[in-house]
């Protein structure tokens, strides 16, 4: 019973990532910031739909993130937005156009949110 479950949670994040990609697209001057939770680490880029490519990139598994290990889960997901924002500013990019991937706005989503806020990235 328990692998159904599991199976069903997964089919319904797909089916709301479907209803949310179809409002959110990024272009060279608003590109999209995808985030990717996994049970342990989470995973953030900015992606021009346009040409199809990744314009910067950070993940909680990162050389620069992986010798600081207070804050949890949550303080890995706070590093991830600000090194992306950084990365960001790094390429050009100022503004980004935000995509939760059908995970709920909360928790280690919300937190790198809130941090590439803060880092300077407007999403």
């Amino acid at each position: 019973m328990a692998k159904n479950m599991q199976k069903l949670k997964a089919v319904r994040r797909l089916r709301r990532k479907r209803h949310i990609r179809h409002s959110v697209a990024g272009s060279a001057e608003r590109p999209r910031l995808s985030v990717y939770r996994s049970l342990a680490q989470i995973y953030a880029q900015l992606i021009n739909d346009d040409t199809g490519r990744t314009l910067a990139a950070a993940g909680s598994l990162d050389r620069d993130l992986r010798t600081q290990e207070e804050g949890g889960k949550c303080g890995d997901a706070e590093r991830v937005g600000r090194m992306l924002a950084e990365r960001a500013k790094a390429a050009g990019i100022t503004k980004a156009v935000f995509d939760r991937n059908g995970f709920r706005f909360h928790g280690r989503v919300k937190a790198l949110a809130e941090a590439a806020r803060k880092a300077g990235l407007e999403c």
